[in-house]
């Protein structure tokens, strides 16, 4: 393997790393030879990843959390660095949907209940990957996963977009502070992917017929369509790179 993208000694965390999107981004990593931590809520399906991951060759670990709750998260990403003395990437991912309604019977609650997730638990897995980042001057990659979503209207998406439109502010400002410590900072927006948020939404023939023939790729994204990413930005080879989004949507925001 090159050594630009040799993750050999390399410890990542995944927010929401035991399905869709995540699952992708940590199968990417463990093929590159990371340990990979993934933290998410589901107990069951984290062994199962872990389980997946160790299956294919790579070595894994798995934590319980729910990145909503602040102490869990500062707790989860301290008991990384005591058992594995490093951390490298960080890969916040954990998001939920929100739901659908139009403005005006839009609530704060529901609002609130998608921010929770989205922003803040963004904001404190980055912030406590940051900490450790800094103490062990080593360096280092965050990435956040944000959405087309920022690029593209969506009607009664409020707080999901403003969420992921939140995020790559926060990468921004991120990318220059950081900096000086040798970490980069960047944003994912993925287009139509394939998880357990939309497959309610493919199986719907008439959102189907309409999306689809908008994508130039012609096919949904898939989880495996970000592991090599999560590989470049974890690794060396974007040493040079801070301060991005970088938009996997096959095509769907320019066509």
């Amino acid at each position: 393997m090159s050594p630009l993208f040799d993750l050999t000694d390399h410890v990542a965390v995944v927010t929401g790393g035991n399905r869709g999107i995540g699952l992708g981004l940590a199968h990417g990593l463990a093929s590159a030879g990371a340990t990979v931590c993934v933290l998410a809520r589901d107990a069951e399906r984290n062994a199962a990843t872990v389980a997946e991951l160790e299956a294919a060759g790579g070595t894994a670990a798995s934590w319980v959390v729910d990145v909503a709750d602040e102490n869990v998260v500062v707790s989860a990403m301290a008991e990384v660095m005591e058992r594995f003395g490093r951390l490298d990437s960080c890969f916040a991912n954990a998001g939920v949907s929100a739901t659908s309604a139009p403005l005006v019977d839009s609530t704060l609650e529901d609002f609130r209940a998608c921010t929770a997730v989205n922003l803040d638990g963004a904001f404190v897995t980055c912030r406590e990957a940051a900490r450790h980042m800094i103490a062990a001057e080593n360096g280092g990659s965050i990435v956040i996963t944000s959405s087309l979503a920022v690029v593209m209207g969506q009607a009664k998406g409020y707080a999901y977009a403003a969420s992921k439109g939140a995020v790559v502010a926060m990468v921004k400002a991120m990318a220059v502070e950081l900096a000086r410590y040798g970490i980069r900072a960047n944003a994912l927006l993925p287009g139509w992917t394939e998880s357990g948020m939309t497959d309610g939404l493919f199986a719907w023939e008439r959102f189907a017929d309409a999306v689809l023939p908008r994508i130039p790729v012609r096919r949904w994204g898939t989880p495996d369509d970000f592991a090599s990413v999560a590989v470049y930005l974890a690794s060396p080879s974007s040493s040079f790179h801070t301060g991005d989004t970088l938009l996997i949507d096959g095509g769907y925001a320019i066509y």
